[in-house]
């Protein structure tokens, strides 16, 4: 059985995290650079709200990915309030790119935003690293 590789770009592997699973690089990664592209079946708008995925991601008014991790190494990514990507929407395309230089072994990390982190992880309580 093959595995798909077109959504598995070199340079990023999935592994322990503090979080549990994370995705980490394989190689360094400038300021700048695109990492992976978060992909997932496209819901309608109604299904939003009744989806119990914590994987959600809104790319405009009309368009949401659920981007389920095993068929979305993207979904790997953590959640930090000290990030090192960021999303960026093109054309209808989620995209993480870097926003810092990212050595080798270090696990890619974004803001999931306000509205998730108060409703998913606010609850449980951060488990991001945070430097004082």
């Amino acid at each position: 059985m093959s595995r798909k590789k077109a959504n598995y770009p070199e340079g990023v592997r999935v592994g322990r995290s503090s979080a549990g699973l994370g995705l980490f690089a394989t190689r360094a990664f400038k300021k700048g650079e695109r990492v992976i592209e978060y992909v997932g079946r496209v819901i309608p708008t109604a299904e939003e709200y009744t989806s119990k995925s914590k994987y959600l991601f809104e790319v405009n008014k009309r368009k949401t990915i659920d981007g389920k991790p095993r068929m979305n190494i993207a979904g790997y990514i953590n959640h930090s309030c000290r990030p090192n990507c960021e999303p960026e929407i093109e054309r209808g395309h989620i995209f993480i790119d870097a926003i810092k230089n990212i050595k080798t072994g270090q696990e890619f990390v974004y803001d999931y935003g306000e509205e998730y982190f108060n409703e998913h992880i606010r609850p449980y309580g951060c488990r991001c690293a945070k430097k004082h």
